[in-house]
């Protein structure tokens, strides 16, 4: 029987999950049909309901539901439960079960693929929604040195300040003064603005030094103007999102399956796709 799968979002239509889960399957050997779902947080409760009546037991979620999606999860794996988000959807024991690759995704993108050591790195993460509150988790356990975060609406920082548990180590910075924060090894652009008809406010080039790599887990069109003020601000690396999207996706896969799938022929034709 061919296993159910969808990813929820909205807007979803750029979505890359399709093709990159019918490739890991095609190359596993497994029959799966992986199809995307347009849901906002009204609808997507009901979206869902109807996509397990419809035999669905496995999904991904991104933006801007996946602190929603934790909210529906009467279970969570660790890295869900410390991010208050959830990305990946389980059907376990008559109840969806939340898990977050999203961290891990990233770690294993910067480290085994861009060849970054996070070890006592400070970091500055902009934004403060569900795509940051999945990576976090993660940045701190692979070992930097702090983590600074700047969110437009400061409470929000503040809110996920609290939740890694970490004072002193995790701070929350203003996004209007930023350039009274130092510099810092890597920046994380972790906001939607690209997305939505807002640009994001300027950032101050005093945020660089001469080891800066800048990432955006976006991709594509979205990830151009962070990436392009960092080529402007002389950081030494640029990094998209598009290694995250493929590797948290490996995690998810093997989540369902119980098989890591190799990510690197996935990976090389999405950034074929994108030049």
């Amino acid at each position: 029987m061919t296993a159910q799968h969808a990813v929820f979002g909205h807007p979803i239509t750029h979505s890359r999950s399709p093709f990159i889960h019918a490739a890991f399957a095609q190359a596993e050997g497994i029959a799966l049909q992986y199809r995307a779902i347009d849901a906002d947080l009204e609808t997507f409760p009901a979206a869902l309901q109807a996509f397990f009546a419809d035999g669905g037991r496995a999904a991904n979620v991104t933006l801007p539901l996946k602190e929603a999606a934790f909210a529906l999860c009467a279970s969570h794996g660790h890295a869900a439960q410390r991010a208050g988000a959830v990305n990946t959807l389980i059907w376990r024991e008559q109840h969806w079960h939340g898990e977050n690759t999203d961290g891990s995704g990233l770690v294993r993108d910067l480290t085994s693929r861009h060849g970054l050591d996070l070890r006592g790195c400070r970091v500055l993460l902009l934004g403060a929604g569900g795509a940051a509150r999945g990576v976090a988790p993660a940045l701190l356990d692979a070992g930097i040195d702090e983590l600074v975060v700047a969110n437009r609406t400061a409470s929000r920082a503040d809110a996920l300040v609290d939740a890694m548990g970490e004072p002193g180590r995790v701070i929350s910075a203003y996004w209007e003064a930023l350039d009274e924060q130092g510099d810092f090894e890597i920046i994380l652009n972790a906001t939607s603005a690209a997305h939505g008809a807002t640009p994001p406010p300027k950032l101050p080039s005093s945020l660089v030094n001469s080891r800066t790599s800048a990432v955006d887990l976006n991709y594509g069109a979205a990830a151009v103007p962070f990436l392009a003020w960092a080529n402007a601000a002389g950081c030494r690396k640029q990094i998209d999102g598009l290694g995250m999207l493929v590797e948290q996706a490996a995690e998810a896969f093997h989540l369902w399956h119980g098989r890591h799938p190799d990510t690197e022929p996935v990976y090389a034709q999405l950034r074929a796709q994108l030049l």
